[in-house]
């Protein structure tokens, strides 16, 4: 499909979003030549339209996956808010909300098991056809229709190396990623867990048909650091994470990682196991990963970060020019990374937006 050319007219503002608490001021909507849901869908495809920031996309976190109550991260119709929840996740783990943290955890210090082997005696796995799938596309059918021209994005909140932290917490689930003794269990456990995750997809897929994605969490290291090596991450993780991406693309889905920590080591990895995209936190060097690696994934580009209040709006608008001009070649698309959004002012949003229609039109 050709990117339609940029036609000035598409600046026209049609609507405002609110803004966020990074960048309080409200979000212009514009005269798009497609649907946000669209253009998103062209990105992955390779085809980009404009720089998406974000606006584009609808979160779902719904109600009826006991893991989005226990961490507090409900985001449907159900009236639920962040914040509200806590309890047992689907293996009956008991999560708690930390207000000051703004999320929730598994209190550490008395792990479920202190060994991966005992994984196949202790662990309990959950039914997922008992949840009432049901009433919860009743209760989201109206969600997901306000929705309905955006990129609606599932996200599943426990990848593999976090779900192994819950039962062990984070001493023995890094150790037994190590111990020769532990590897098998490991990684028994994270294939049930993959065929897990793919079953709960498809229940998903059943009911909530309007799904474009999905979003799997899993923190793969520290400020400073990845938390293991590419090599244990490539044996212990990558096969059981590609076995998921795989079946979400077998769906005519796509599949974005959420991974938070210091990963410019672990993006080989990332790639190999099959995610379309990633947004790499402000600790990683997103010029340099774009640079190595925009070509196999779509990257998460952070701007250069300044205070707009002492730039002018020619300075911010030159600003934008400058990213989009390093960041948007229709060869090698990418996207807003949203821990940018404090220096996305007005004029910045305008002259990025105009801007990358005119380069991803070319």
């Amino acid at each position: 499909m050709a990117v339609p050319a940029f036609d000035p007219k598409e600046l026209t503002v049609v609507g405002e979003i609110p803004g966020n608490f990074i960048n309080p001021d409200p979000i212009p909507v514009y005269d798009t030549p497609m649907t946000p849901k669209e253009a998103f869908i062209s990105l992955f495809k390779g085809e980009a339209v404009w720089q998406m920031t974000g606006t584009e996309q609808a979160m779902f976190c719904p109600k009826v996956h006991p893991d989005n109550v226990a961490r507090a991260f409900v985001v449907d119709g159900s009236g639920m808010t962040l914040g509200q929840g806590g309890g047992k996740d689907i293996f009956g783990i008991e999560w708690e909300y930390v207000e000051q943290a703004g999320g929730s955890m598994v209190r550490p210090g008395k792990p479920f098991i202190e060994d991966a082997n005992e994984i196949a005696d202790k662990v309990v796995w959950p039914d997922i056809d008992s949840w009432d799938w049901e009433a919860a596309a009743r209760v989201n059918k109206e969600f997901l229709t306000a929705n309905a021209d955006k990129y609606i994005v599932c996200w599943i909140m426990n990848g593999w190396y976090e779900r192994l932290i819950s039962f062990m917490d984070f001493e023995g689930a890094i150790m037994a990623l190590f111990d020769e003794d532990q590897q098998d269990a490991v990684k028994a456990f994270f294939e049930k867990l993959s065929d897990l995750y793919i079953k709960i997809i498809d229940k998903y897929l059943t009911y909530f048909p309007e799904i474009d994605g999905f979003c799997i969490h899993d923190d793969w290291g520290s400020q400073k650091e990845t938390f293991f090596s590419p090599a244990v991450a490539e044996e212990m993780i990558v096969p059981y994470m590609k076995k998921v991406t795989d079946y979400i693309h077998s769906r005519g889905k796509f599949a974005d990682l959420h991974s938070c920590g210091q990963l410019l080591k672990q993006v080989p990895n990332i790639i190999a196991a099959g995610w379309d995209s990633w947004s790499g936190q402000l600790m990683n060097d997103t010029h340099k990963i774009y640079e190595l690696y925009g070509d196999q994934m779509v990257i998460g580009v952070t701007p250069d970060l300044y205070d707009p209040a002492e730039k002018s709006e020619e300075e911010q608008r030159r600003a934008a020019q400058e990213y989009v001009n390093k960041f948007c070649d229709p060869k090698k698309p990418s996207y807003f990374n949203y821990y940018g959004s404090s220096v996305l002012t007005r004029p910045y949003r305008e002259e990025m937006y105009k801007q990358s229609r005119m380069n991803y039109s070319k």
